[in-house]
């Protein structure tokens, strides 16, 4: 039946026109992209591309700007627990069970942890000094206990990824980057954290996310929900400290992209109070397919709008097996293929048709895009 684009627009929480798709190029771009990053409407955001081939920055946008790091500053944490380790740097196992989810799944826990017993602020002292940082601060005062309101920037960000690419011992680079290349879609507290540079470019990278807001709950996996009011991370916000804010929704995605991990990316963002996830999501989506990282294999497909919360991705185009996770609500999807499968009915809409989402492995019905037709018009068939 066909659906009706007022319908889908009451429900539609990405931006861009309600009911559109915005076709892409072969390589995941869309159509219409400019050359330089496409910041979307109402996001505040610092961004840094460096191609490590060249040794040239491809992107620069607003690099010293200093944003609340969230999760990204466990990259920090790791680094300060691995840096007196020498010479074989060898991990105990003990430490390697907090460390593993702290980089793979950013586990908030493992993170208090090591801030409680290494020395809070004082960790981010040593690391300004033994890796050059200009523009990260440790949390203001009153909220020291609080590692998610350390600052960095997009240009520190690089300066962090570079020393440990090009200048860190062996066994420390091949254990902090191995981990973030094992990023896991589901994090610890059940958010999609395959944002960003995962969502928007083919293996191989590597990630490290960050998130800090009043946010929906969680609802990734099939394990449960969790709350993004993240205790460990996120204290009640401050005012501003030294131009940092501290209050507005943040979702950040760093890491590397391409063969020997040629191009480090940097991406912060901050959105609007009230910004749901699924919003942040396709909002830091859309600037990342922007950046240009010439030769990067980027995903091809075609980029809908989703409604509904909780949408479910099944492994077939059937409702019968278990879900292999569910959507942050309203959020952007690229959809690869499409083919007939279970009828959905949610009355008074009926469909059969499937949508295939590559960088899920799985299946949504077509019910739950946002597109006037039962089959998406400009999509092939599986």
């Amino acid at each position: 039946m066909r659906r009706l684009l007022a319908a889908a627009a009451a429900l539609l929480l990405v931006s861009g026109a309600a009911g559109s798709a915005a076709a892409a190029a072969p390589g995941g771009r869309p159509l219409s992209a400019a050359a330089s990053v496409q910041v979307p409407a109402g996001v505040t955001a610092g961004a840094a591309v460096f191609d490590r081939q060249t040794g040239t920055f491809t992107e620069q946008l607003n690099t010293s700007a200093r944003f609340r790091s969230a999760s990204v500053v466990k990259l920090l944490l790791a680094l300060d627990f691995l840096w007196d380790r020498g010479p074989d740097y060898t991990v105990p196992a003990a430490d390697r069970a907090l460390l593993e989810p702290m980089l793979r799944s950013s586990d908030d826990d493992a993170a208090s942890h090591y801030w409680e017993v290494n020395g809070g602020s004082a960790i981010i002292t040593r690391m300004v000094r033994n890796l050059g940082l200009t523009d990260t601060n440790p949390p203001p005062a009153g909220y020291e206990g609080y590692w998610g309101y350390v600052s960095l920037s997009a240009r520190d960000t690089v300066k962090i990824y570079r020393y440990l690419l090009d200048t860190a011992p062996a066994p420390v680079r091949d254990f902090v980057m191995g981990n973030l290349r094992q990023s896991t879609r589901c994090a610890a507290d059940h958010f999609d954290q395959h944002f960003g540079i995962a969502g928007a470019f083919e293996k191989p990278w590597a990630v490290k996310q960050g998130w800090s807001g009043s946010y929906e709950k969680g609802t990734c996996g099939t394990g449960g929900a969790a709350s993004a009011s993240r205790s460990a991370a996120q204290a009640p916000a401050p005012a501003p400290a030294d131009d940092v804010n501290l209050s507005l929704p943040a979702l950040h995605s760093t890491g590397t992209v391409g063969a020997g991990d040629r191009y480090i990316v940097a991406v912060f963002t901050l959105h609007p109070a009230g910004t749901s996830y699924g919003k942040a999501y396709t909002d830091i989506g859309r600037l990342t397919r922007s950046l240009n990282l010439p030769g990067a294999a980027r995903l091809a497909g075609w980029w809908y709008g989703t409604w509904s919360d909780h949408v479910n991705v099944r492994r077939d185009p059937s409702t019968q097996n278990v879900p292999m996770t569910q959507l942050p609500a309203g959020v952007e999807v690229l959809v690869g293929c499409q083919k007939r499968g279970q009828k959905v009915d949610v009355p008074p809409y009926s469909n059969d048709w499937w949508a295939y989402l590559p960088q899920y492995g799985g299946w949504i019905s077509n019910i739950y895009i946002s597109s006037p037709d039962n089959r998406l018009p400009d999509v092939k068939d599986c």
